[in-house]
């Protein structure tokens, strides 16, 4: 049955073993054509450095790269995280992206690093931190405001292009200064859901309209893993769970095969943190996919559903996001 709400892909460009770099990055643009002609509305890419299995820390780079492949399909980054950067750096980047791709691009914005404290030091080694998340925000929808005369700086490109800026965020923070500034809200709920409903509840509750948005609109993420079978399925999802296992034991890596046996792999308290922290997951074949993607739309009424699925096998991965485009009633999924 047809969905009116609107589907989208969140890629990490995963580097899976036996591969590298360069396959994640072609793998990414492949996936995006195919997001395209399933019918998906936005095609994301994250943030994250010093991280062996993703491959998208140059995250402007990729996002020129996947919309100079692709024709329709939006872009954009789910996120950039601004206490990396200069918010003038991040408006000249989406500035020109934009002008490359009018009214293609998205910019997602978010306060963690997207690494360690190592890293984000050698990132922005004269940054003091994330407290200055919300003064970097407005200053950064402020480059993108037409240069008044005698404006002694500006963003060149960016000034007085369109360039939709989102709030992301796993905590109450992100959902009140997305409604303090009239902004859409993107829950990163597929891996930190704790605060989800409370979150959404305070966005709708505070938002303010502003000359970006009139009415409050808020995506979530969710895991979809879908294969032709629903033990398929539940052996493909081994890989995301091994990941966020090796994460947690400070053993970052690329991304695994599945396991036939994931319960021989963690321990009974790594399993019960991972399985809260992927608590969003519809996992299944066909029919299960079409009733979990459901029953999480009804129950928490998100605008957009923003869908994860990372696999180890590329060509597993396209045919999960097919069957979830099947499963929504997504135009060109046939």
């Amino acid at each position: 049955m047809p969905s009116a709400i609107p589907l989208s892909v969140l890629d990490l460009a995963p580097v899976c073993e036996g591969s590298d770099v360069a396959a994640a990055l072609g793998n990414s643009l492949d996936l995006a054509r195919h997001a395209e002609a399933l019918g998906y509305r936005r095609f994301w890419l994250a943030e994250h450095h010093n991280m062996p299995g993703i491959a998208s820390a140059a995250t402007a780079v990729l996002i020129a790269h996947v919309a100079a492949g692709t024709r329709s399909i939006r872009v954009g980054a789910g996120g950039i995280m601004l206490p990396n950067h200069s918010p003038l750096q991040v408006a000249e980047q989406f500035g020109t992206l934009a002008a490359l791709h009018p009214g293609r691009i998205d910019l997602g914005v978010g306060r963690a690093p997207g690494t360690d404290q190592a890293t984000a030091r050698a990132l922005r080694r004269y940054f003091e931190g994330a407290d200055r998340f919300s003064q970097d925000v407005q200053e950064l929808l402020g480059w993108f405001q037409a240069a008044q005369p005698g404006q002694a700086v500006r963003a060149v490109p960016g000034a007085g292009l369109e360039v939709p800026v989102w709030i992301l965020g796993s905590s109450l923070f992100g959902a009140q200064l997305a409604a303090a500034l009239g902004l859409p809200f993107a829950f990163a709920s597929h891996f930190a859901p704790d605060a989800m409903d409370q979150a959404l509840l305070l966005y709708h509750r505070d938002f303010r309209p502003s000359a970006r948005l009139q009415r409050p609109y808020a995506m979530l993420a969710v895991n979809v893993v879908a294969a032709d079978s629903d033990e398929e399925a539940r052996r493909l999802f081994t890989t995301p769970q091994q990941a966020f296992v090796n994460l947690r034991r400070g053993l970052p890596g690329l991304i695994p095969p599945p396991l036939d046996d994931i319960e021989a792999y963690w321990t009974p308290q790594e399993k019960a943190g991972v399985e809260r922290a992927l608590a969003c997951s519809v996992v299944g074949g066909p029919q299960a996919v079409a009733r979990g993607l459901a029953d999480f739309a009804a129950r928490h009424r998100p605008d957009e559903l923003i869908v994860v699925a990372n696999l180890h096998d590329h060509q597993a991965r396209k045919a999960s996001y097919r069957i979830a485009a099947q499963a929504w009633g997504l135009a060109g999924a046939g």
